[in-house]
């Protein structure tokens, strides 16, 4: 008995660890086909494990009770949704039904994280596999802009020419996948950390030796988040990690030196010094500019858009206003809001630029309260273990999920990448590591 429930679950893990690695593939997952697929598969892995695991005699997840109110906030909102398509409050039937496939695909995998990944070994296991499908995606990208070759995983790019993009059509989308990945890298690569005494060689080592190999995938997700050009995505990143770094760095006080360092390293090395090579100069300018950019159809500019993203904003909130409490239906924010801009607004919009407001026009009060509520736990776990400073492994791992939520949270002021199944994937397994920073068992016991 005990054999084929060992191959059920690491085929369980395999098959979960292969679905995070191939979201981003096709287009950031960010098509109906691909959608349906995730949920799909989703959906009959965590029923599997359900099986799986209503078949043992005891359960040893100490995660899995601390993460079901976060799985039950998301499965409301998933009611909602249900509810606005059946009783006709949504303005848009299909994307609505689009969108509770998908919501549902995110609420069973955020409780497939919990349940499978709840030991060190295995969280050690998934953070890296998400740090490996980044560098990948970072690698490949740096590699399509510096040849020129200019291609997404099956197609030649229409747009964003010049900018990585990896296999995502926006440069500001794979940017927020690396926020994301980039905040578990740093925060695995402090987990991992060790109590030697700090001398020159202990730092040589740190820099160059068993964890060159993390150090190098940082480096190359960092060239790429530069290479994007994505003026929130680069700004998110930093503000991130100069936020979650400087109260790690106060928390630990028995090795503020040591994590100084490390985070010093981060910044002057694979910022100032190898980005300065690859496009952080033109960042910068971009960042100075304020408004959109034109519009392209290839590489000819079809519509012309100097309109500043406020005004965009300024008609959305309007619309919010008119149905405040019960909006306009999940994903129908294309087809509601283009009745509310007024003549200084031109070319149309299928998202706001902004998933406060979009989830808040599109889910009303009554879906987004829910979603908040799921948010603020996970952020609330994340810190908890970064308070844990007795546990290398436990404040790394904090360390790393606060970072990557923070990140995402900043850039979603001026974007939409929650939208995207491949982000909203991604960040959904980032809050479930937070509930397994905390919650994780540290040896594993054998199981029966």
């Amino acid at each position: 008995m005990t054999q084929p429930r060992s191959v059920t679950e690491n085929s369980l893990i395999i098959a979960t660890l292969l679905l995070l690695c191939w979201l981003p593939l096709p287009a950031a997952s960010n098509s109906y086909w691909a959608g349906a697929l995730f949920s799909l598969v989703t959906g009959l892995l965590t029923l599997t494990w359900a099986l799986f695991q209503a078949g043992k005699p005891s359960s040893h997840n100490r995660a899995l009770p601390k993460a079901l109110p976060m799985f039950f906030l998301l499965l409301i909102t998933q009611l909602w949704v249900l509810i606005q398509w059946l009783t006709g409050i949504t303005t848009d039937n299909a994307e609505t039904f689009h969108y509770l496939i998908l919501g549902l695909g995110y609420s069973f995998l955020f409780i497939l994280i919990v349940g499978l990944f709840h030991t060190r070994r295995r969280l050690t296991i998934l953070v890296s596999t998400l740090i490996v499908s980044a560098t990948l995606q970072a690698f490949y990208g740096s590699f399509m802009t510096l040849s020129g070759i200019e291609w997404l995983l099956f197609s030649p790019k229409t747009s964003n020419h010049g900018v990585v993009t990896g296999t995502f059509v926006s440069r500001n989308h794979l940017a927020g996948y690396l926020v994301m990945t980039l905040g578990c890298g740093i925060g695995l690569l402090m987990a991992l950390r060790d109590g030697a005494p700090l001398r020159w060689k202990t730092l040589l080592e740190m820099l160059m030796g068993p964890k060159a190999r993390l150090r190098l995938a940082l480096v190359i997700m960092v060239i790429a988040l530069v290479m994007t050009r994505s003026r929130m995505g680069n700004t998110a990143f930093f503000a991130a990690l100069l936020a979650v770094g400087a109260l790690f760095v106060l928390l630990n006080k028995e090795h503020r030196l040591r994590n100084s360092l490390i985070l010093a390293s981060i910044i002057v090395i694979d910022v100032l010094v190898i980005s300065q090579f690859f496009g952080l100069e033109q960042l910068r300018d971009r960042i100075v500019a304020t408004q959109f950019e034109d519009q392209l159809d290839g590489d000819v500019v079809v519509q012309q858009k100097n309109v500043i993203r406020t005004d965009v904003f300024g008609y959305a909130i309007e619309q919010f206003y008119d149905r405040p409490m019960t909006g306009f239906g999940a994903g129908a924010f294309e087809s509601s809001f283009q009745a509310y801009p007024g003549a200084d607004i031109r070319g149309h919009f299928d998202h706001a630029h902004n998933d406060y407001l979009q989830f808040a026009i599109e889910y009303g009060m009554v879906g987004l309260l829910p979603l908040i509520a799921f948010v603020l736990l996970a952020i609330y776990h994340a810190l908890r273990s970064l308070w844990r400073t007795e546990s290398w492994y436990r404040s790394g791992m904090g360390f790393g999920t606060s970072m990557a939520i923070l990140g995402l949270l900043i850039h979603s002021f001026a974007d939409f990448n929650l939208q995207i199944p491949a982000n909203a994937a991604t960040f959904v397994t980032i809050c479930a590591i937070a509930v397994l920073a905390r919650y994780h068992r540290k040896t594993r016991r054998r199981e029966h």
